[in-house]
């Protein structure tokens, strides 16, 4: 072999068992969640007397959905004397009016709800959380965003858990009032579902860090303040506290079976968008607090399961590099007739998408009856999960590059029922190269495809079908939907009969 040749496979090797030893941690959490699934959270006797509990709703820019939500939180069952709620408001559009309206007809109804409206975002969503605490009159905050529609019971049901005065956190399990609008929101409902009732659930009951997740949750207010406040060095303000906390000393807890509905993105780009400022707000908050972690007097397994969680989102970096690997190396060995390494290769390729199909089937087995039905997305999951690989790989790189950008929400269009469109909506996403690098990859991997079936290399297609799948798909999709108004290619949907 030439230098180069020799390089090139043991770059390609390199991923390939990196990537698979993350993938076969995925069959330690769902160990984790079944080895400790009996030892459900439990809640304490009512706080007595009923704390007062403040309410907070950061929004910007929801002239769909600010009315919804606030609605939705004035409506929980909670004695009105000890209930405040803030509308944390830094739009610069019609939700001011829209919002401000919405407080006035409650308020007038004798709720405590007050307009807080900043002249600038500094800060973010951070800073608004931070500017609606020092004004908060409650020692208990909850938090939602506004896709979110909180159930009545909502505050009753966490309350109990803080009767435990070490616990300082306890989060609800995400719902999805649209979730089969389309192939792209179902799939976005098995993803968030396995990261709460697995992720969380396996962390958690085993005593190991997890994290608060921006909304859907509530604090005890002490420990916001005990940790440093709400701090915006990071996109992902509520991952960063939530460590802070932890490292503490304060005890998280969280409810599988406490469910806030809540609306997931309709639009690939938006999607993305979301993605993004996930993955790269990870990034920093590892790159923050990973070392103080290590260094932290814990025992090694919490440490380890840290550094598995914010390290993760590197996952997508290697990816990216395998794509471009992945050719030149089959073309290496089979040219050298070295086509027997496939039975190393393979098997790893394999043990990874297995981990992953393992992980979401056992997410969905746990709080779906008709899971079953369900595994027929296994296939989309895993090439959409593949096709991000460029969009959140942009993210990884900022976050160790310090490019700093601003808090980008994601766009909701009050999108309930398979009859709602959001096509002619405003706070579309605008597209940028992106998905044409995405679109190059996803031809690359169709000529990848027709030089396996030429060679008869035919154990690595399934894999290389996932993957031209999952570009051709997210790359194709994000430009469709900016610039059509075709209704039927913007709701992709999976036939029942498949």
């Amino acid at each position: 072999m030439t230098p180069a040749e020799t390089l090139t496979l043991a770059a390609y090797f390199f991923v390939v068992i990196v990537l698979a030893i993350y993938g076969w941690h995925r069959y330690y959490l769902v160990y984790l969640y079944m080895r400790n699934r009996d030892k459900e959270p439990r809640q304490g006797p009512p706080l007595d007397p009923l704390p007062v509990v403040t309410v907070q709703l950061p929004i910007y820019n929801e002239m769909y959905v600010a009315d919804r939500l606030i609605e939705a939180v004035c409506r929980l069952d909670y004695p009105r004397e000890l209930l405040e709620i803030q509308v944390l408001d830094d739009s610069t559009d019609e939700t001011c009016e829209i919002a401000e309206l919405a407080v006035r007809r409650h308020a007038a109804q004798g709720i405590d709800i007050k307009y807080i409206h900043r002249a600038d975002r500094t800060g973010y969503k951070a800073g608004a959380l931070e500017a609606g605490l020092q004004v908060a009159r409650g020692s208990y905050i909850a938090i939602f965003d506004a896709d979110f529609l909180p159930k009545f019971d909502f505050l009753h049901r966490l309350l109990p858990h803080f009767a435990d005065p070490k616990v300082g956190m306890v989060q609800a399990r995400w719902g999805h009032i649209n979730q089969d609008y389309s192939l792209l929101t179902k799939i976005q409902s098995i993803l968030l579902d396995g990261h709460f009732v697995l992720e969380h659930g396996a962390r958690n009951r085993a005593g190991h860090f997890f994290n608060f997740n921006g909304t859907a949750g509530m604090w005890r207010r002490e420990t916001i303040g005990d940790a440093g406040g709400w701090q915006h060095d990071t996109l992902t303000e509520d991952l960063d506290l939530s460590y802070r906390a932890q490292l503490r000393g304060w005890k998280f807890v969280f409810l599988p079976d406490v469910v806030s509905p809540a609306e997931v993105p309709v639009e690939m780009n938006a999607f993305k968008s979301q993605q993004h400022r996930w993955a790269k707000g990870s990034i920093q908050t590892c790159k923050k607090l990973l070392p103080r972690i290590l260094q932290a007097d814990l025992p090694a397994s919490v440490k380890a399961e840290a550094f598995f969680h914010l390290t993760a989102n590197f996952n997508y970096l290697l990816m990216t590099v395998l794509c471009v690997l992945i050719f030149p190396s089959m073309v290496i060995r089979y040219e050298m007739g070295w086509y027997e390494m496939l039975l190393i290769d393979v098997p790893l390729f394999f043990a990874a998408t297995m981990s992953f199909c393992n992980f979401y089937m056992v997410c969905q087995r746990e709080i779906h009856t008709d899971w079953v039905t369900r595994l027929r997305y296994m296939p989309f999951l895993i090439s959409i999960g593949i096709g991000l690989c460029v969009n959140n790989s942009k993210a990884v790189l900022e976050a160790l590059f310090d490019k700093k950008s601003e808090f980008t929400r994601t766009p909701k269009y009050h999108i309930e029922s398979d009859t709602d469109e959001w096509v002619s909506k405003r706070y579309r996403q605008s597209v940028t190269i992106q998905p044409l690098i995405e679109l190059g990859l996803g031809f690359y991997f169709t000529a990848t495809v027709f030089y396996a079936l030429a060679n008869g290399i035919y154990g690595t297609l399934p894999f290389l079908v996932l993957f031209q799948i999952g570009f051709l798909y997210t790359g194709l999709l994000s430009i469709v939907q900016q610039f059509s108004g075709d209704g039927v290619v913007l709701k992709t949907q999976v036939p029942d009969s498949q």
